[in-house]
């Protein structure tokens, strides 16, 4: 008997045997079963992936002497002779040969006839797309309303090019392409019964080059087994089918992991020696890179389809998340580019060096380190994030009442008969402006007093308006009428001062108005403690205040002019107060300062430059917790924020800042973002030497990143409970069954970063 090939020899003779395709299968097993069969079936799928099989299987369960049924006999003479494609009931007709309408009114002449040996007359008509449009009319009626004795079975590998009259009347099952494992372990099973010893990483080849066809596997076995003379090897496939050996792009792969250049162009060289064709190496290595980031993101989701998946996992873990990205796009932008270079050699050279070349900072070798990770937001817990808090709470309420005294300056201004309570006696916040305090001395020396404090605080020293003592009693005016004096609006004629000691005197004045009056009127008399309380620290606050009034000095002369109608201010003679404890402290705490003017305007030079803070602790070193309360104030942007954004301050003595950068972001670092982080740094007052070293971040801190992620996530929450509470949402909720959709609430609060 003469040799019959792998792919007749292996067909599938039921749809048990049927490799790859269990959702046809299982359809027709369960209509053969029940009786439910339709008169006309098409099968979809590119070649060779069993839609001819299908209908011959599909064929002789209904023409089975045993009758019909899911599972033939394969004994009877009918089975046998539909295995051996001699059943006469069984008629294939090739479409591509027989296309005209002739050929398919001969075909139809015969379909009234009952059949002569089998239970149904099946048309198996293979490529029905290559049929004429007069040969699909006259098929139209027959196929719509056949006899109960015909079955058509339609195959086709281009469904898109059949009318939609014909697709309307079948019933179409779209079969899928074979993946390589699935060829794989296929060909494992027939050549273990072949006896043929064969090498799996061989298989591999030829599932890949088989491309989703199970009889284009077969035959490509067949042609692996005669030329390695009855074994089927790795380099005997590779040599046959022509293909570039993986071994070579792992190879490339090392060498780009390693950083060395010129192991890659010997690498190269060694390629060349085979002539490959260039631009199919790129497309492997674009299909490498496409693997190892699925090895990265989902390392149980990696496929070995070159089996090669151990190692990629162990390649995975030598390039960053970043590098694999980079290195795609550079292969797929080098393939394009291929057809413009003088040679495919040269084109496959530049790609490749442009891997290495594209990396910032020429060829540094990257962090052995995981993926980047979500920032977690716990670590602004941490025991040394809370030692510093008293530093850091001065650029956050310097910062903020910038921003406010900016948008709120014109307010200021117009609504008169509201400033008394907005900026009425301000007690709880008097130990913050103990330099200002001066200001308001007993009634006897207040002429003597205005005269060196007008150097500092000009707006202090003018006379109070007529609306400060409206509204205000006679005991509150005793109380604190120095201070309302102080924090009332002043009068047009110096808006420039009002902005100026706007940021040390608008944070407290909201917090501590009522209480003012409530302490003249007699009933906080606890108040004087709790100003003693919180003394401790605005003595080191209270330093910058002085100096950023100072711009207000050319405007002393106009507060001198309206110096005769100070003795105003004495003409409360400190009667007997309601309360004796706040009138009693509060000379102690106006006497306390009074030596403090002169060295008011020292510090006056080096607070000109900017609003912002610039001495973010008492020694002038900048610990962490004042990095991340002054870096939205730098003023950075796009990858060098991004940076910046992703630091911590490791040291700082004064001269020199140390920097630690996540070792996730060091793919982008440059010495140019460096620059210019140390440039805005010094324009906010922190002359420093930058260095920025690349470390493992410690537990507990956050960077800049982390601690927006956790701010804007409690901004959400605060924003989701706002809603959740609002009675016309509940009432929404309860009566129409409404739902809050919480991912799609934005919160309306300021973000500061």
């Amino acid at each position: 008997m003469s040799y019959q090939v792998l792919a007749r020899k292996w067909r599938p003779r039921n749809f048990h045997e049927l490799i790859g395709q269990e959702h046809v299968s299982r359809a027709l097993v369960n209509a053969l079963d029940q009786g439910r069969l339709h008169h006309a079936y098409l099968f979809t799928g590119t070649r060779g992936v069993g839609k001819t099989t299908l209908a011959r299987i599909l064929a002789k369960c209904l023409n089975c002497e045993e009758g019909v049924s899911s599972r033939p006999c394969g004994v009877c003479g009918t089975c046998r002779e539909i295995d051996e494609g001699r059943f006469v009931d069984l008629i294939e007709v090739d479409a591509a040969s027989r296309t005209k309408v002739e050929d398919t009114r001969e075909l139809l002449d015969n379909v009234q006839y009952a059949p002569t040996q089998g239970r149904y007359k099946v048309y198996l008509i293979d490529e029905v797309h290559m049929l004429s449009t007069h040969s699909f009319n006259a098929l139209l009626k027959t196929l719509e309303e056949p006899p109960p004795h015909v079955k058509f079975l339609l195959a086709t590998t281009d469904p898109q090019k059949l009318p939609v009259t014909i697709l309307s009347r079948c019933l179409q099952f779209t079969l899928k392409n074979m993946p390589p494992v699935r060829v794989v372990e296929h060909l494992s099973d027939i050549l273990a019964r072949e006896e043929v010893s064969f090498e799996e990483d061989a298989l591999w080849l030829l599932g890949k080059a088989a491309d989703g066809s199970m009889r284009d596997a077969m035959s490509l076995t067949d042609q692996a087994i005669a030329f390695g003379h009855g074994q089927v090897r790795r380099e005997d496939v590779a040599a046959m089918l022509g293909t570039l050996d993986h071994r070579h792009v792992l190879a490339l792969l090392e060498c780009l992991a390693s950083l060395d250049a010129a192991s890659l162009l010997a690498e190269v060289a060694t390629l060349a020696e085979q002539g490959p064709d260039y631009g199919g190496v790129l497309d492997d290595m674009a299909s490498v890179f496409h693997r190892l980031a699925i090895a990265q993101m989902v390392p149980s989701a990696l496929d070995n389809g070159h089996g090669d998946r151990d190692a990629l996992l162990a390649l995975a873990s030598r390039f960053t998340g970043e590098d694999v990205q980079l290195y795609y796009q550079i292969a797929l932008q080098g393939r394009g580019d291929m057809a413009n270079a003088p040679d495919a050699r040269t084109a496959l050279e530049m790609t490749l060096l442009r891997m290495l070349a594209f990396r910032p900072q020429g060829v540094p070798r990257p962090a052995q380190t995981p993926l980047p990770m979500t920032g977690q937001a716990e670590g602004a817990n941490a025991p040394g994030a809370q030692a510093p808090a008293p530093v850091q709470q001065t650029p956050v309420q310097q910062a903020s009442v910038q921003q406010a005294s900016v948008q709120q300056a014109p307010a200021q201004q117009a609504p008169v008969q509201e400033a008394p309570v907005q900026q009425a006696p301000v007690q709880q916040a008097q130990p913050q402006q103990a330099p200002v305090a001066p200001m308001a001395p007993a009634p006897q020396p207040a002429a003597p007093v205005a005269a060196p404090a007008a150097e500092a605080q000009p707006p202090m020293a003018d006379e109070p308006p007529p609306w400060a003592t409206e509204d205000v009693p006679q005991d509150a005016r005793d109380a604190g009428f120095r201070d309302v004096a102080q924090d009332a609006p002043q009068p047009a004629a110096a808006p420039a001062p009002e902005q100026a000691a706007a940021p040390a005197q608008a944070p407290a004045a909201p917090s501590s108005a009522m209480s003012r009056l409530s302490a003249a009127f007699g009933s906080a008399p606890a108040q004087p403690e709790a100003a003693e309380s919180s003394a401790p620290q605005p003595a080191e606050m209270a330093a910058p205040q002085p100096a950023e009034a100072v711009p207000a000095a050319p405007e002393a002369a106009e507060a001198e002019t309206s110096a005769p109608a100070q003795p105003e201010l004495a003409e409360p003679p400190a009667p007997e107060p309601v309360v004796s404890e706040p009138v009693a402290s509060e000379p102690a705490v106006a006497a306390q300062p009074l030596p403090e003017p002169a060295p008011a305007p020292e510090p006056a030079p080096a607070a000109a430059p900017t609003p912002a803070p610039s001495a973010p602790s008492a020694d002038g070193r900048l610990n962490h917790a004042a990095w991340l309360e002054l870096f939205p104030s730098l003023g950075l942007g796009g990858i060098t924020r991004n940076i910046g954004a992703h630091c911590l301050v490791e040291h700082d003595d004064g001269t020199h800042l140390k920097l630690r950068l996540d070792p996730a972001q060091s793919a982008m670092m440059a010495e140019v973002h460096q620059e210019r982080i140390r440039k805005a740094l010094a324009g906010q007052g922190v002359e420093r030497v930058l260095e920025i070293s690349v470390a493992p971040l410690p537990e507990g801190l956050e960077t800049p990143h982390s601690r927006r992620i956790r701010l804007l996530g409690e901004r959400h929450v605060r924003a989701v409970e706002a809603l959740r509470a609002d009675p016309h949402i509940q009432s929404m909720e309860q009566q129409l069954g409404a739902r809050l959709i919480e991912e799609s609430v934005n919160s309306f609060e300021p973000d500061d970063f």
